[in-house]
Parts: structure tokens; C-alpha cells; sequence
């Protein structure tokens, strides 16, 4: 259910809630705005998935600024529901609190890196515990502070799904003893806290969370989940340049097809050393052009009914024969083979063949 091809990332809305934690202790932005991922066009876009190491280091940077049990009420106080988009919702659409936590345990990933941070439930009699395992390379403050948030963070959805403020039985937290924990009782509405704890763990009232909730709709679960499901299989995960060059480039561009010089701009660099970072990854800005030519005209010919002289259009082809030159040049088959199968060709090359590829716009300063 979560694609190992985003470990290493987290989702745009947690990177988003980080830096309006920063700002609310008011962490100047020249501290973090050079991380990577946070640049706008990725920060505001909902399928970008900006490295975790960015998140991290804000964390890192909040518990230099404020103590750590403070860093954590803050960040749990900026979360209002609906700003981690549709994992915030299977709580409050299911049946119960307790049924839509286990929607959100099973869709973590569309929140934070599941290669880090995973999550439990177990039930014993009337009580129910869920506990946060966080085994990120965080330094220490900053590591406690992201547990008691995630605590917090499923003690506020469990309310907002019960309509009402649910108290605790007891908190728990893998976390050093604070000279003050003042900040964690107004968090939790209780001082059932325990630390030093092996494993961070909330635990409630079974009654409190198999009580039905009071705007759950029937069906609607299963809509979010695959909605969850399509958020996965479509996130663009940034771990890495080359990552964040590709989701420069397939984002949408004014006048049409990308070009070498406003991909350069966004990424704010010259379009030499734009080109020389590509070399160094082993590839160039035409193919990369090719690749995501290549990839929108698979998906307008599996999921449009679309001409191919409108997909030659709207893929900056001359016209429609030089679409069906690159299509056998990719796959070894027509575009009309290719549409019918649903899939490219047992002998598809994908690119890689020797023939010269068509001229690419904007391949060229």
C-alpha cells in the first residue's frame, strides 16, 4: 500500500506544517527557506513529496530556538483538519474514531516516511493504545518533539472524529524527562505522562473511540482510501537534484514546452550549471525533455480518447506522423497498438534505441 519509492520523503502539507511551526516561534526563514523541497512551486504543490532530511533539520532547528515539549504544542496546534489533505479525513469519515484510526495507520505513508515512522494499535480489554515508533536520525530534542506531536496529532484527529475532547489514560513518550512539561499537559489535557518510556504510546477509553461518530458517511471511507491510494501512486518524491529538477520540469510552464532557461530560473541557477549537474547525473536536458514527453504521451493514449493529432498537439509534435516516429521509436509499435494494449511492447526501447530522436523545443538556450 505504500510505495518504496517514497521513503525519504515526506508529503508537501507535513513540510508545510513544519515551516508554520518555524515561523510561529519565530525562526527566521533565511535559517531553512534554502532546504530543499521548499522552493514554492514545490512547497504548494500537493503531489510533490519534499525530502524528509528537510523536515528534519526544521525540527532541528525549532529545539535550538524553544524547548522541545514546546516545539511539539506548537507544531500539534498548527495541524488543523484538512491540513495533511484526505489522511486527516479517514479519521473523521469512518464509522468510528477507532475504525478511522486504523484507515490512518494503513495510509500513513501519505504523510510521513514509512522507511522512519510507522505506527501500532493494540487493544487490551476497554483500553486502546496507539504508539508512534520514530527511528529518523533526529538530534535528540528535536526527536522527542516530533513523538509527542504525533501523539498529540492522534489524540486531536480522534476528537475531531468523536466530536468532542477525548482525555487520555495515559500518555507515554521515548523521551528525556523535561525540566518543565507544562506544554505537554495543556497538549494532552492530562499529566498521565510517563517518560523514558522504550516506545511513545497514547491510550484511551475503548468505549471513547468504538463510539460512532457523528459525521461519519457511509461509503465515504472507502472513497478516501482510494483516493489515498491515487495520492500515492501519483506523489512525486524529492529526495534527491535530480528529483527536484524533474518536478521543475514537468510542472506547468507559461508559452507551453519547458524550456532550458526557465527551468534554470526556477531552479535558480545559470543554464550552464544546470546542464553541468545534469551530466553529472549521468543525463542530459534533452533526454530528460524526451522522457517526460515520452510519459505524458503514454498517459493521453491509455487514459483519453483523444486523438493523435490532438495528443501530437499537446505534446509539441509537428504533427501526427512525427508522433507515431517517436511512439515506434519508444515502444517498437504504433500509437494505436499501443492504446489498445494498454501497455507499451514486450520489445519496447523505451528511448534507448540507436535511432536519433525527434528534435526536443527548448532543447537549445
Amino acid at each position: 500500500m505504500v510505495s518504496h519509492a517514497h521513503q525519504g520523503t515526506t508529503s508537501s502539507a507535513l513540510t508545510r506544517l513544519n515551516v508554520n511551526a518555524a515561523r510561529s516561534l519565530g525562526i527566521p526563514p533565511a535559517g531553512y527557506a534554502h532546504l530543499p523541497g521548499l522552493a514554492p512551486e514545490h512547497l504548494d504543490d500537493d503531489l510533490c513529496r519534499p525530502p524528509a532530511l528537510t523536515s528534519i533539520r526544521i525540527a532541528e532547528l525549532a529545539t535550538v530556538h524553544a524547548p522541545w515539549t514546546e516545539v511539539a504544542r506548537v507544531m500539534t496546534r498548527q495541524s488543523g483538519i484538512g491540513s495533511l489533505g484526505v489522511w486527516d479525513y479517514l479519521f473523521t469519515s469512518a464509522p468510528t474514531p477507532l475504525e478511522g484510526m486504523r484507515d490512518a495507520s494503513a495510509y500513513l505513508g501519505t504523510v510521513v516516511d514509512t522507511g522512519t515512522d510507522s505506527v501500532r494499535m493494540s487493544e487490551d480489554g476497554d483500553e486502546v493504545t496507539v504508539s508512534h515508533l520514530n527511528e529518523a536520525d533526529l538530534a535528540h530534542e528535536a526527536a522527542c518533539a516530533v513523538r509527542a506531536c504525533a501523539l498529540g496529532l492522534y489524540q486531536r484527529r480522534l476528537g475531531e472524529a468523536a466530536q468532542r475532547t477525548l482525555v487520555p489514560v495515559r500518555v507515554a513518550l521515548a523521551a528525556r524527562t523535561p525540566a518543565r512539561h507544562d506544554a505537554l499537559t495543556e497538549l494532552y489535557g492530562t499529566r498521565t505522562i510517563e517518560f523514558e518510556a522504550p516506545v511513545s504510546s497514547i491510550t484511551f477509553r475503548a468505549a471513547d473511540l468504538n463510539a460512532p461518530s457523528p459525521h461519519a458517511q457511509p461509503g465515504l471511507s472507502g472513497v478516501l482510501r482510494r483516493h489515498a491510494e491515487q495520492t500515492l501512486a501519483t506523489a512525486v518524491p524529492l529526495r534527491n537534484w535530480l528529483d527536484l529538477f524533474r518536478a521543475a520540469l514537468a510542472s506547468p510552464h507559461d508559452g507551453g514546452a519547458p524550456t532550458l532557461s526557465a527551468v534554470a530560473g526556477r531552479m535558480a541557477v545559470s543554464t550552464r550549471t544546470l546542464q553541468r549537474r545534469l551530466d553529472e547525473h549521468g543525463t542530459t536536458w534533452s533526454n530528460e525533455v524526451e522522457t517526460v514527453r515520452r510519459e505524458q504521451i503514454t498517459r493521453l493514449l491509455h487514459g483519453t480518447d483523444l486523438s493523435i493529432d490532438a495528443i501530437a498537439a499537446r505534446s509539441d509534435y509537428a504533427d501526427a506522423r512525427a508522433l507515431r516516429r517517436a511512439v515506434q521509436r519508444w515502444y517498437d509499435t504504433t500509437p494505436a497498438a499501443l492504446r489498445r494494449t494498454g501497455r507499451p511492447h514486450r520489445g519496447a526501447r523505451a528511448g534507448l534505441g540507436d535511432e536519433p530522436a525527434e528534435p526536443v523545443p527548448g532543447a537549445r538556450r
